[in-house]
């Protein structure tokens, strides 16, 4: 299995601290900023694409509750913007790499995979975003061995107490977390 552990880091390529350290430092940044964008009504989940030199191109916060629109969570909102600066839907021959606070959905996976991005980063695993908040992640079997399939890079787990501990205030705040009612 292609899927490898160290210091609790999940990545399904062989680890290079290089890209590990750029990671902990963007991933920080991102768990800096988000109480900010709560504070201003957005959803508890921050995105940023950043280039292979390491320069932001874009970053956006969820915005479902505020735009009443399901699919505007913080990845494919970036990803809108960063198309809409390069003025082009495929980013493939960019090397641009997605940091995201908490572990792609369902449906930002597709998003992600289709838009051409070449590697992830995120922070707190789907396990504990559902136990904390409630929000169904989706079915994603195996998403990271395709993503490796597809030559998307994916490094995950990372710095993940700090999101968790974000995401406790959000629901201690008594945030609204988004979920279809279901009968």
């Amino acid at each position: 299995m292609p899927q490898k552990t160290f210091d609790k880091i999940i990545t399904n390529e062989k680890i290079d601290t290089r890209k590990l350290t750029r990671a902990r430092r963007i991933m920080s940044k991102l768990y800096q900023e988000l109480p900010t964008y709560i504070a201003r009504g957005h959803g508890p989940f921050l995105a940023a694409i950043y280039d292979e030199r390491g320069h932001l191109i874009a970053q956006a916060a969820n915005t479902v509750i505020k735009s009443k629109c399901s699919h505007n969570h913080a990845e494919m909102n970036v990803l809108r913007m960063v198309e809409r600066v390069l003025k082009t839907h495929d980013l493939s021959s960019r090397n641009l790499s997605l940091y995201v606070t908490s572990e792609p959905c369902m449906m930002c996976l597709g998003g992600i995979m289709w838009s051409g991005i070449s590697a992830v980063y995120y922070g707190v695993p789907s396990e504990s975003v559902e136990s904390i908040t409630g929000f169904d992640e989706g079915f994603k079997q195996n998403w990271i061995n395709e993503f490796k399939r597809r030559k998307i890079t994916v490094y995950g787990n990372i710095e993940s107490a700090i999101g968790e501990q974000i995401l406790r205030e959000y629901i201690k705040q008594k945030r609204i977390v988004y979920k279809p009612k279901r009968s």
